[in-house]
């Protein structure tokens, strides 16, 4: 297949934006995730949560205004926010698990089209660090992944079955990559929107599981 221009991170983060609604509390992982609070759609208040201890930090701070304590899940900077509060993890962790959090949208090394979430666990170079990954998959109301469609051997991520370890089952709701959102649905994974110059059957060739396609199916929406 001929190579076609893939969407740039930044993008893909302002496309699950779209998806936090007014009033929501969320939880960003490390990578694609962590950009999301920088493109929240004018209008709606979003509360972000991290298990490290932090309540209602705002998007990343700007250069020369950086504080060395506060930081996101990569080690990004962040701009405070007025109300912003400070705890210990034991409480973060239990915002999580007493399903405090609206959503959570983390990175994965896979997804089957069971919504099954692997993305602590690199078995073939035995390194992984589940953090609060497995939390958050089973605490949070809504799972979003945002990564990259395919690994860095041209793999897919996208999968029948995981066979990474996984994280949870069947925990993931909407999947949004650099050149498709596809939701979970019942009974398999259904692409509702593609990068533009994607078709159905480009991404299709760089996916594993079986993909239904959407009678709606458009361009990224946003």
């Amino acid at each position: 297949m001929q190579q076609k221009e893939r969407l740039d991170r930044e993008i893909v983060a302002m496309r699950v934006a779209r998806e936090l609604r007014d009033g929501d509390v969320v939880n960003l992982g490390i990578g694609i995730p962590t950009l999301c609070s920088q493109f929240v759609p004018e209008g709606r208040s979003v509360t972000y949560h991290s298990e490290s201890g932090v309540l209602g930090y705002g998007p990343m701070a700007e250069p020369g205004e950086e504080d060395v304590d506060l930081i996101n899940a990569g080690g990004q900077f962040l701009a405070p926010s007025p109300g912003m509060s400070f705890f210990n993890s034991v409480e973060g962790f239990a915002m999580i698990r007493g399903g405090h959090v609206d959503v959570a949208v983390l990175g994965a090394l896979q997804v089957s089209e069971r919504g099954d979430l692997a993305n602590w666990m690199l078995p073939h170079r035995g390194i992984g660090n589940v953090g609060g990954a497995m939390d958050l998959a089973v605490g949070a109301r809504r799972i979003i992944v945002a990564m990259e469609h395919t690994d860095k051997s041209g793999s897919p991520k996208v999968v029948r079955e995981c066979s990474f370890p996984l994280t949870a089952p069947e925990c993931v709701s909407l999947i949004v990559t650099d050149i498709a959102v596809m939701q979970v649905a019942h009974d398999g994974l259904i692409l509702t929107e593609t990068a533009p110059g994607w078709s159905a059957e480009d991404v299709q060739a760089l996916t594993e599981a079986r993909l239904d396609v959407s009678p709606d199916l458009g361009d990224f929406r946003l």
